[in-house]
């Protein structure tokens, strides 16, 4: 038991290094890792706003599904920012299996959750569209985007509610990482798929369905083969106890991020007000 101790302290740098330098190992690269993560969108919006003749109201249109993909990644928060503490406070009472049992649970919950998202933005995307504020010319370029995001819902949660199991070990560098790549990746398909391959705004969204897919894969892979702790297929099984726990520690944040998607569609709505009274005012 000790020396499991020992091999654990040694192999987790949160156990035993200096608080200082570890806020700063841990919040630069969490920082940065945020700051990538917005690049999807942003690097989106960049290419889609220069497509020949349709630029500016495709992005408008692109825009309108934002509060979406903002409640995606919510419901992300909710389970990674909810399970990764409690398992980084199993860690550090060393109590590994438990740690572990919140990884799995976590999983198994973002998957289902995953589903159930892509199922109700597929069946009621376009009704949602139009609430959060999409226009009749508008709303092709919305769909265009949107329906084949949420095909890689799963992908988004995956990567965005699993990396924080990787910061709470420590690995903050490789959390970084993860988003990184994808973002990079993104970067470099963007402009293969919406200008070489003319699918405009869909290739936008295809570019970064492929970019998550990859991120989500190496997440996978490191938690599977490389972390300390590991996603195991025997701690998959949902149990109330870890679920409550989770839901009950993430609910700040998912309800700090879906107050922001609210935000959002409330602009949209009242830019379409606006717009449509626009040729009425004198």
């Amino acid at each position: 038991r000790l020396e499991e101790w020992v091999y654990l302290m040694k192999e987790n740098k949160l156990g035993y290094e200096n608080v200082g330098k570890l806020l700063v190992k841990l919040a630069i690269p969490a920082i940065l890792a945020q700051l990538v993560n917005m690049l999807y969108n942003l690097i989106d919006r960049i290419y889609i706003g220069h497509i020949q003749d349709i630029g500016t109201i495709a992005l408008t249109g692109v825009g309108v599904t934002f509060p979406i993909i903002m409640i995606i990644s919510a419901f992300s928060s909710l389970i990674g920012m909810g399970g990764a503490p409690r398992a980084s406070i199993k860690l550090g009472e060393n109590k590994k299996e438990d740690a572990e049992k919140y990884l799995g649970n976590s999983f198994t919950l973002l998957i289902i959750i995953s589903i159930i998202l892509t199922i109700v933005f597929l069946i009621f995307g376009e009704k949602l569209l139009f609430i959060f504020g999409a226009s009749e010319n508008t709303l092709i370029y919305a769909k265009d985007y949107l329906y084949i995001y949420v095909l890689g819902t799963i992908f988004v949660s995956i990567t965005l509610g699993l990396n924080p199991f990787i910061s709470a070990q420590g690995y903050a560098k490789t959390s970084m990482f993860t988003t990184l790549i994808g973002a990079i990746i993104n970067i470099a398909l963007d402009p293969i798929f919406i200008f070489t391959f003319d699918l405009g705004v869909k290739g936008a969204a295809i570019a970064t369905v492929i970019s998550q897919a990859i991120s989500a894969i190496i997440v996978f892979v490191f938690l599977i083969k490389y972390s300390n702790l590991k996603l195991k297929l025997k701690h998959l099984k949902l149990k109330l106890s870890y679920v409550i726990s989770t839901i009950k520690l993430g609910i700040s944040p998912f309800i700090m991020q879906s107050t922001e998607s609210l935000l959002m569609i409330s602009l949209n709505s009242s830019y379409k007000i606006m717009a449509e009274i626009s040729p009425l005012v004198p």
